[in-house]
């Protein structure tokens, strides 16, 4: 290992318990408050008190090896993830049980514990190339030579190694030390099988999920593209309207759960998580009153900025009655990290597997069926928003995460200035993302219909095959925290140059898939031939750009897992609106490459993003990373 020095395992075991959970003053002082205000009439609630034998306290060194990912805000474009760090919920029975499995699976592939199946004696030949291929254990005893193993109940006085491999399973009360002794040792490695099988792991639940999110969006553009390109580009111009004056704002907002409600679970008072729900809810819908007279009056705004009037009619049209499900989504939002913080992440899926299929069938049922054209899709958008956070209460009520509600309350109505305090940094950072590319569907306008409709078509694609990559970046994001607090450096390293070829693969993949299909993907959305023709002719550029768009996302992925996430947010920032917005300007207007263009300047730009960023990430010190976590553990 790179650490010259062992570290005592006591001392390791309370570093790594809680390595990279960050803890924000302003969040502290939020819930200090709610818990003086609450002693006297409220019951605390241990957050361990969940009858799970075994449980470990955070003094005792608990396990760190699987956390779920938060700090996330999923926009109608593209989700992104916030530059801040965010507060780590204290881990759930299963997170601790998913924990101490990712910690026993290292143990056994670096033949620290016994295999949990016993080896064939004669393998076959398929057998042998299997585990050549894709077995996770670490190549480092010659074949017939004795493997070590830790023995069970080892101490810093105690050997580490023992010759028996006839040791049994460990129990709780042993891993941890177990685990430290090795860690200390610097016995611990990995393997890219190993990383490569984790980080799909992690990920999976995560693009299923955001698929499910984002089809909301993409139903609404089957639906009316049919219709019409004035339709479909009105859907575009709409949509972009929408982010930027509600949707990024509340999302951006909403994140601030992510640290309040996790210090609120990990506080032992389980039920000032459904305070901070309650407050931030509140908070949304006073905007709620804003939000609708700019949504009423958003024709007349149109009118000034697009050129096609029937274009601005329809997209003003849009965004009235789709005002109806604001308060739906922004109760969504909250729920989201009322059950996030509690380690429910299932919960969302659950939600949005009801959600997502109603609001295809209604959309095919008013649009179609009903004959209503237009004016069915943001009906069914905003039933589809009332639903969404109904079906999450359904889970909370009838399955799990009725624990952490503590009633309505009027403390709710109070308290408010620090949380907006919180709040803002991560709605400007959202903001800022989400804008650099509605641009873009704002300067399509000035080309006329055709190509508003053809940008609506090609950001449709673009954010969902983003779905692929960006889950991964989350994972590797995750993945590599872990191990950077738990001191395993090169492990770490490991575990990023396998997300750095996983998203060489999407984005490959990625680019296949839409050059093949440049004339047949636009047909899934309209039989309009100019539309298919500039769709295919500005495909070239965008099928390129899904190469640097996968690598891009898991690259400020690599950067939040080491805690460089902020150098990652102001190189997007500034790439975007210094070189790629230029570059997308000048090619559309002064060399009359119209939407091609602007496609090209994004495709520079996402290049550069990702060649700044993995720079970056490799000249960074990542032992630095490590001490950085442990300081702030000491600090908190």
């Amino acid at each position: 290992m790179t650490n010259s020095q062992p570290i005592p395992a006591k001392k390791m075991g309370s570093e790594m318990a809680s390595s990279f959970r960050s803890l924000s003053p302003t969040a502290q002082e939020i819930v200090a408050r709610d818990i003086a205000q609450c002693s006297d009439d409220e019951t605390s609630t241990g957050v361990f008190d969940d009858g799970d034998e075994g449980s470990e306290s955070e003094s005792e060194g608990g396990p760190v090896l699987y956390t779920q990912p938060t700090g996330v805000a999923f926009g109608y474009r593209r989700p992104s993830m916030l530059s801040e760090q965010v507060g780590e919920p204290v881990l759930t029975r299963l997170e601790r049980k998913q924990s101490r499995d990712a910690e026993r699976s290292l143990l056994r592939d670096n033949h620290l514990l016994p295999p949990k199946h016993a080896p064939e004696k004669r393998p076959g030949a398929l057998s042998k190339l299997y585990r050549t291929l894709f077995s996770t254990k670490v190549r480092r005893f010659p074949s017939g030579e004795e493997v070590p193993r830790i023995t069970v109940g080892s101490s810093e006085s105690s050997p580490l190694l023992a010759g028996s491999a006839d040791q049994p399973r460990p129990g709780h009360e042993h891993l941890n030390e177990q685990w430290e002794a090795a860690v200390a040792s610097g016995m611990i490695e990995t393997t890219w099988q190993r990383e490569a099988k984790t980080i799909a792991t992690y990920s999976r639940s995560l693009i299923l999920t955001f698929l499910l999110q984002y089809s909301v969006n993409i139903a609404s553009i089957f639906a009316v593209g049919r219709i019409g390109k004035v339709e479909l580009g009105a859907v575009s111009l709409a949509t972009m309207s929408a982010n930027i004056l509600c949707y990024a704002p509340m999302q951006g907002l909403a994140t601030s759960l992510d640290t309040l409600c996790a210090q609120a679970y990990g506080s032992g008072h389980k039920h000032l998580v459904g305070l901070q729900l309650q407050r931030m809810v509140y908070f949304l819908w006073t905007l709620v009153a804003p939000v609708a007279v700019l949504f009423f009056f958003s024709e007349d705004i149109l009118r000034l900025i697009v050129p096609d009037p029937r274009s601005a009619e329809l997209a003003g049209l849009y965004l009235r009655i789709v005002t109806i499900g604001v308060p739906g989504f922004a109760a969504f939002e909250g729920g989201k990290r009322f059950v996030q913080s509690q380690g429910l992440f299932v919960a969302t899926t659950f939600a949005l597997l009801i959600a997502a299929p109603t609001n295809i069938l209604v959309n095919w049922f008013l649009v179609w069926h009903l004959g209503w054209g237009f004016v069915g899709a943001p009906i069914a958008v905003a039933i589809t928003q009332t639903l969404a956070p109904l079906a999450l209460l359904l889970y909370v009520v009838f399955i799990d995460g009725s624990q952490c509600w503590g009633g309505f309350t009027r403390r709710a109505l109070a308290n408010w200035s620090p949380m907006v305090r919180l709040a803002l940094p991560g709605m400007v950072m959202v903001m800022a993302e989400w804008l650099a590319f509605e641009i873009l569907t704002l300067v399509s306008s000035q080309f006329g219909t055709s190509y508003l409709a053809a940008q609506s078509i090609l950001v449709t694609v673009t954010s969902t095959t983003f779905m692929i990559p960006f889950p991964v970046s989350i994972a590797a994001s995750t993945r590599i925290a872990n191990l950077i607090g738990a001191r395993l450096i090169t492990a770490a390293k490991t575990s990023a140059r396998v997300a750095f070829w996983i998203g060489c693969i999407i984005g490959l993949f990625n680019l296949t898939v839409l050059a093949s299909f440049r004339y047949k993907l636009p047909l899934l959305f309209t039989q309009d031939e100019e539309v298919i023709s500039i769709v295919a002719n500005a495909m070239p550029f965008v099928a390129v750009m899904q190469v640097f768009d996968s690598l891009a996302a898991v690259a400020h992925g690599l950067l939040r897992g080491i805690g460089k996430q902020s150098f990652g947010g102001y190189a997007n920032l500034s790439i975007y609106y210094l070189i790629a917005m230029p570059i997308s300007f000048a090619t559309a207007f002064a060399l009359d490459w119209k939407l091609a263009g602007l496609w090209l300047g994004t495709m520079v730009g996402l290049a550069l993003v990702a060649a700044v960023e993995y720079w970056y990430t490799y000249v960074s010190d990542w032992e630095q990373s490590a001490r950085d976590a442990e300081s702030r553990n000491a600090a908190g």
